[in-house]
């Protein structure tokens, strides 16, 4: 993992711009790639470039490069972060493409609908527009298996905060497949062979985690209290008062929800996380907490599922990053 970009550089890049250095920066962190505010880092030409895998926005689309092989390769799907409000595919540069490249992995790195759009299109609650594009996505690659040389078996996710999330959800969410649709895309599977992700919120319910984390002020936009000049706190005290009325939503859409004993193996890596959280502490990241990791991994190894945890001062995990267990789990 990556750690060598300066505090003073990070501040540039946060200045420069905003939130969504957050979703390029904690990719680049994830995956050891060199990024630039100006210039963000090359990458290989798609074998399929902006593939249309909806009807609802210019934004359904996916870019897929195909690793050589001869026999059905795996595929990791890239999501990329930004609070469900913005980023885009294009922030994966070279390194974590060329990588999974050479090791026979084939990539595909999507985007997605976000919390804005979907309050326009009214979808109630708007985090189910970017959550549900993911699964169609992938959904919509399985279609083409034969066509691309994958082996539907064999695809796993990851991405950086938002992207985390959503990553989380795929992976631990029971499968959406409907068998009996005309739709031949909406008649595959939505589940995952892994997940590793950097950064990741696992719950979105505000009163568990004001329980977790004293200072939590993440999620309110994910359930349709976001307005113009309304801060990031004011949409999580609204999202607290109001959430016995959102309650199915938030229990629907929280990673943690939906832990059971036939989930695949999971990675968290929180590498902005300076010291051990404490349980109710307020944190410098409250959004990016490796609390939410301690308290993910808990709920899995209850179940009997496999979730490994990384932050500087937990190393719980054979593998260093989210490339090695990813690269691991999808050749074994």
């Amino acid at each position: 993992m990556s750690r060598g970009i300066s505090n003073f550089l990070r501040t540039i890049l946060f200045g420069a711009i905003g939130i969504a250095a957050w979703s390029i920066l904690d990719c680049s962190q994830s995956f050891g790639q060199k990024a630039t505010a100006d210039k963000p880092p090359e990458r290989p030409s798609p074998t399929v470039a902006d593939y249309k895998y909806g009807n609802d926005s210019e934004r359904q689309r996916f870019d897929f490069w195909k690793a050589e092989s001869d026999a059905p390769t795996p595929v990791v799907l890239l999501i990329h972060g930004g609070g469900w409000r913005n980023g885009d595919k294009t922030g994966f540069g070279n390194n974590p493409i060329r990588r999974f490249l050479k090791e026979g992995i084939s990539v595909a790195a999507i985007n997605y609908r976000f919390i804005d759009q979907a309050m326009e299109q009214r979808v109630e609650p708007p985090v189910k527009a970017p959550l549900m594009d993911a699964a169609r996505a992938l959904q919509t690659i399985r279609v083409h298996a034969k066509e691309w040389n994958i082996d539907p078996k064999r695809i796993g996710a990851t991405g950086g905060s938002a992207g985390a999330c959503t990553s989380l959800w795929l992976a631990l969410h029971d499968d959406l497949a409907d068998p009996t649709s005309s739709d031949p895309i909406a008649r595959e599977s939505s589940r995952l062979a892994c997940a590793a992700v950097s950064g990741a919120q696992t719950s979105l319910d505000p009163k568990q985690l004001r329980e977790w984390i004293g200072n939590s002020i993440y999620g309110g936009h994910a359930f349709g209290f976001a307005a113009q000049g309304r801060s990031r706190e004011q949409e999580f005290d609204l999202l607290l008062e109001n959430r016995e009325k959102v309650l199915p939503w938030i229990r629907e859409y929280s990673p943690i929800e939906w832990v059971s004993k036939d989930d695949p193996p999971i990675f968290l890596e929180y590498p902005k996380q300076a010291a051990q959280p404490v349980l109710g502490g307020k944190e410098p990241d409250p959004t990016h907490s490796a609390m939410y990791g301690v308290q993910l991994q808990k709920a899995c190894k209850s179940a009997g599922v496999r979730c490994d945890l990384v932050f500087p001062e937990n190393k719980d995990s054979e593998f260093s990053n989210s490339n090695e267990f990813l690269i691991y789990h999808l050749k074994n």
